[in-house]
């Protein structure tokens, strides 16, 4: 995970770049955990098992928010508290071992494989092209109304930018980045549109941990 850059966000093209950005490294093989976790390799869910397992200290079997805060790529990145409240749907307080891998396997990267044997019958993986798409969405409407509104693009360019840039500098930036995606004209961005604006962005690696491989 990244700090904020010098330049301001100009656009939703902006944002995938900054929910991955973790390195790490592992084996290409993929397979399915018996216990219904997304499809990861076995060396890769071991490591988040291990990674769980140091977070989470006093052994109670779950995360809380403050232990994901513990997370030092979290902890600097501008979106890391709503990336941390992601894993907590629903009003929960507490996010078991399936549930952390569920989230992170969104940021799984793309491999060919993954297309070529994906079976059409199945769900789509949580790593498609869509589904990180939607969990970025969902990182901007909080209040879960399909819509991405004016106050809730200034929001998170808030925390992209802190106070590097005026607060009417990015009142400009918020009303010019919705209005270019706002195709109905409603005054906010749908999830159709917000699609189709980064239609363009190579979301697949953009949003991508290496260490989900």
């Amino acid at each position: 995970m990244i700090a904020p850059s010098s330049q301001p966000p100009l656009s939703l093209a902006h944002l995938p770049g900054r929910l991955g950005r973790v390195s790490g490294a592992g084996p290409r093989r993929v397979t399915h955990h018996p216990f219904l976790l997304p499809a990861v390799s076995q060396a890769s869910l071991l490591r988040l098992h291990h990674r769980f397992r140091a977070l989470d200290r006093n052994k109670k079997g779950y995360l809380s928010r403050m232990d994901l805060q513990q997370i030092g790529a979290l902890a600097v990145n501008p979106l890391g508290d709503r990336i941390i409240e992601s894993f907590f749907p629903d009003g929960s307080q507490q996010v078991d071992f399936p549930g952390f891998v569920r989230v992170l396997a969104h940021f799984r990267p793309v491999e060919d494989e993954d297309t070529e044997t994906q079976d059409p019958k199945k769900p789509e993986p949580l790593n498609s092209r869509r589904n990180k798409l939607h969990y970025a969405f969902q990182l901007y409407d909080l209040d879960r109304d399909g819509k991405i509104s004016r106050h809730e693009m200034l929001q998170v360019l808030r925390l992209m930018v802190g106070v590097q840039v005026t607060e009417e500098q990015l009142e400009n930036i918020a009303d010019r980045t919705v209005q270019e995606a706002d195709e109905d004209g409603d005054g906010a961005v749908s999830f159709v549109e917000f699609t189709k604006s980064l239609e363009k962005m190579d979301v697949e690696q953009k949003m991508s941990i290496r260490i989900l491989k």
